[in-house]
């Protein structure tokens, strides 16, 4: 089995670390430079950068900011945050980022998927969905959470995997920052017609979530923020956990 990935999630406002609930409520957590390099040493296998304000402002990830937690790191890279263009997938990889996340703009025109996919390969190719429970599943939700679509994520996960997808980011809009466990039925779902690999995100509370997400094999990856910003939890009390209970992760000291 492939070891499973833990990856902190750095949300960015105006150059720093926020965090809330469900995108809302938003508080200041930190200089995004030092955290990553904090994240990095306690083991995180990959780190996710995303601007969260980017796309309701018509722009794209601050490059500067990119350019200085990229350089602080030698683990994976993932950004997104108001990618429209091919050109601008081009200049995050160009600043450091390993991989590139698409949200509004992909939703909008899958064919900025295949292009990234096509010029960058697949693996650069990051699917980031918001999936809002509605009362028979879930839909994607565009803008920050702010428009909902009406659309099925299920059904457009499928679609984004067709078009060039090769990871997959989606994250529950009603667990985000709750801390009450992930949506493992959302996963569930997604799990049933994703070949790719799925990073779970939103609702990490306590070790039992993961262990749950992870044990039955709901996802590739999770992602948390606000429990590790707030020095709740750490990536080596979480990965001892995860041993304990025979879930395959990388070490501390690999990354």
């Amino acid at each position: 089995m492939v070891a499973l990935r833990i990856i902190p999630c750095l949300d960015l406002r105006d150059g720093r670390v926020v965090k809330g609930v469900r995108f809302e409520d938003l508080r200041d957590a930190g200089d995004p430079v030092a955290a990553a390099v904090r994240y990095e040493a306690e083991g995180a296998d990959e780190l996710v950068l995303l601007d969260i304000e980017a796309s309701v402002r018509g722009r794209g990830p601050d490059l500067g900011v990119v350019r200085d937690v990229a350089g602080a790191l030698s683990v994976p890279l993932t950004v997104g945050g108001g990618v429209r263009s091919l050109q601008e997938v081009g200049d995050l990889l160009g600043h450091g980022a390993d991989k590139v996340a698409m949200n509004t703009a992909a939703f909008r025109r899958p064919g900025l998927l295949t292009e990234t996919a096509a010029q960058y390969g697949t693996q650069c190719a990051v699917l980031a969905i918001d999936a809002a429970r509605t009362a028979d599943g879930w839909e994607v939700a565009l803008r920050g959470g702010r428009e909902r679509t009406g659309t099925s994520v299920v059904a457009w996960a499928a679609a984004g995997q067709t078009a060039g997808a090769g990871e997959f980011l989606v994250t529950s809009i009603d667990a985000d920052g709750t801390q009450a466990g992930y949506d493992r039925a959302l996963y569930r779902a997604l799990r049933g017609v994703l070949e790719r690999p799925l990073i779970a995100s939103g609702g990490f509370g306590a070790f039992e979530d993961m262990g749950r997400l992870f044990g039955e094999g709901l996802a590739d990856a999770a992602l948390l923020a606000s429990r590790l910003h707030d020095g709740a939890v750490s990536i080596p009390s979480i990965k001892s956990y995860l041993r304990a209970h025979r879930l395959p992760v990388r070490s501390e000291e690999a990354g």
